[in-house]
This record gives structure tokens, sequence and C-alpha cells, in this order.
């Protein structure tokens, strides 16, 4: 995210509309890039979200419909463990966006 204005933003927005269970925002961080045939640098805030499985297509449609950039960095990693009642919590919070 380019502030962390937009990051609270689309975090408050995916938790609230139940597509994710809960939001971490990370940053400022510093990004080198190569965009647009130039060499860029900025800072970027980090959201990571918790969503189930049947909720991550859904999640990733929203956050790309809000964030401010064309082409967003949006990818999931799986989780290979964690506790049932975790588990659980990220079901509950997401099912009624399904």
């Amino acid at each position: 995210m380019p502030t962390d204005a937009a990051a609270r933003e689309i975090a408050r927005a995916v938790v609230a509309e139940r597509l994710a269970a809960g939001a971490e925002i990370t940053g400022p961080a510093t990004s080198v890039f190569w965009h647009l045939g130039e060499l860029g640098e900025g800072q970027e805030w980090r959201v990571t979200l918790r969503t189930s499985a049947q909720s991550l297509e859904r999640l990733a449609n929203r956050v790309q419909q809000l964030h401010p950039w064309d082409s967003p960095e949006v990818t999931a990693a799986p989780v290979e463990w964690c506790t049932d009642t975790y588990a659980e919590w990220i079901e509950r919070a997401t099912a009624a966006a399904e």
C-alpha cells in the first residue's frame, strides 16, 4: 500500500465485509522496484490478511477493487499447521461472507 491510511482502509473494509477474519499492517518498508521502464524506490505498507480457503478468491478480488494501484501484490501462503481453535475462529469469522 502506498500509505498507512490506504492499508487501514482496505484492512477495515475486508474485515468488516467478513472476507478476512483479521488483518495485520506492517511498515513502512522501503521498496526498490522496476515499473513503467524505470527504477523506482518508495515506502510501502504490507497488509497480511487471515482468511479461509473458501473466501480466498473473493478476498483477492475485493482487495484488487479497493487497491489504488493497477497491479497490487496479492499473494497467498497456505498455513501448514495451526491450533484447532485458531482455525475455527477463521472459519467462523469468514463464514458470513460465503
